[in-house]
């Protein structure tokens, strides 16, 4: 149950698939649920019951790589020769499409087409050595996972710590969780973050120790966590996400500042980088767009269908607001720029005087490998064009980003500790040729262009 509860506190880090292991850890037969869809969609109370057991892994997805369907929900589960193992995984291996293609020579049959299920392969494979330890040191990329075996519960983060792991108690038992958010959930106390290239294995007895098998590697932590994904409440970093995404904004107005009458954000995500702008400026702020909470974050769907109908209905606009008034809008990014296209629009169609537009982030330029689905660099409307061009094509009387150093200013962390790669090209690990393939060749999550905007866009831009 506690897993559950947790997977609610995590649904806007996925919201495809949900699913949970569970174990009495007896060496009893593993349990398994998942499906697609929201956790309150996925995992009934007719699933907890049959879920039963005294420690359990649970996942929702937002997928990458791999389709979005049924037989990629995780966690993943397999019973091999090292007995049972579930396990959960978030971000990208680089070297996955090297290593599938050598474990099915070796006779390996794949039963999805996610990464994550060549981490299982390699831990059932003998030859990859005695211990889980030695199976891991093959993998390259993002990962943080979660596994499960008969006797232990496994926390594993990559040697650059691009992807989020946290370490928690609650009542005597160890909890591993992606953010801080989730403990509050569940009354958890947070000890630490999981450190860049620890494992870390709770075992039967609920002893846990720590080892860092991996090479030591520069931290790259991905910012995008800092900027959008994370949520607010969480810690990352030792400091508050809201109050990054705070300083993001102020930062933006010291730099791109304007003289308006009304700062109004894009919820959610925006909100607390435009009340940033807004003290910095002295300008009132205004929640003049409404959310429809009822709608799931646009950035995670996979269909291009269901992202347009979110663009219309995600968000309402109270007019008398901002009839007459110079508005700046501030959103976190601008990816293919449908979204802020109808926010600027519907702004002016409600009689706003100008609206300016700012963006507590730089501009996306560049492919991302870790675990975010930033797609083709020639699909992402900032390496196309220049803020002045995305300006006219938004309909905007000025647009206005946020500077790389800026960005990093407001972490508080080193600039050398980040991933800025979706940014700066600044790849922290080499991208083998091929690598995420799949994701590079079709559109996902609404991080590619619609193409019903782009004779528009080209027409306008040209």
């Amino acid at each position: 149950m506690l897993t559950y509860y947790g997977l609610f506190a995590l649904q806007h880090r996925g919201q495809e698939s949900a699913g949970i292991a569970s174990s009495n850890g007896d060496g009893s037969a593993f349990v398994r649920h998942a499906e697609m869809g929201l956790v309150s969609q996925a995992i009934k109370e007719t699933h907890l019951r049959q879920l039963t057991g005294n420690r359990a892994i649970g996942h929702v997805r937002y997928s990458t790589t791999g389709g979005c369907e049924l037989k990629n929900a995780q966690p993943l589960m397999v019973d091999c020769a090292r007995g049972q193992i579930a396990i959960g995984h978030n971000g990208n291996l680089v070297n996955a499409h090297i290593l599938r293609s050598e474990l099915e020579a070796r006779g390996s049959i794949f039963q999805t087409t996610v990464d994550s299920e060549i981490i299982l392969h390699l831990l059932a494979q003998p030859s990859e050595g005695s211990n889980v330890l030695a199976a891991l040191r093959r993998i390259a990329g993002a990962f943080s996972l979660v596994m499960m075996t008969e006797e232990e519960i496994i926390g594993v983060r990559d040697p650059h710590g691009f992807r989020p792991l946290v370490l928690g108690t609650l009542e005597g038992a160890y909890i591993l969780s992606s953010e801080t958010c989730a403990f509050d959930l569940v009354g958890a106390k947070f000890i630490r973050e999981i450190e860049p290239g620890e494992v870390v294995i709770i075992d039967k007895n609920g002893v846990l120790r720590s080892e860092f098998p991996f090479n030591k590697a520069r931290p790259s932590f991905c910012v995008f966590e800092y900027v959008y994904f994370a949520r607010p409440d969480s810690i990352m970093g030792n400091i508050n996400v809201a109050r990054v995404r705070t300083e993001m904004g102020r930062q933006l107005a010291r730099e791109t500042g304007v003289a308006a009458d009304l700062v109004v954000p894009v919820p959610d995500s925006g909100i607390y980088a435009a009340m940033g702008f807004a003290e910095q400026l002295g300008i009132p702020y205004s929640q003049a767009f409404v959310r429809n909470h009822y709608i799931g974050r646009t950035f995670l769907q996979p269909s291009q269908l269901i992202r347009d109908f979110n663009v219309r209905v995600k968000l309402n606009l109270i007019r008398e607001l901002v009839e007459g008034k110079r508005v700046v809008v501030v959103d976190d990014s601008i990816v293919r720029g449908t979204t802020a296209l109808a926010r600027v629009k519907h702004l002016q169609d409600a009689g706003a005087s100008e609206v300016h537009v700012r963006v507590s982030c730089p501009p996306h330029k560049h492919s991302c490998h870790y675990g975010i689905d930033f797609p083709d660099p020639k699909k992402l409307l900032a390496n196309q064009y220049t803020p002045g061009e995305i300006a006219g094509y938004l309909g905007a009387t000025t647009v206005g980003y946020l500077s790389l150093e800026g960005m990093v200013k407001a972490t508080q962390q080193a600039m050398g500790s980040l991933c800025m790669a979706c940014f700066n090209n600044d790849y922290p690990v080499p991208i083998p040729p091929g690598a995420n393939k799949e994701s590079m060749e079709r559109p996902r999550h609404g991080l590619a262009p619609d193409e019903s905007h782009q004779p528009e866009l080209f027409a306008k831009l040209k």
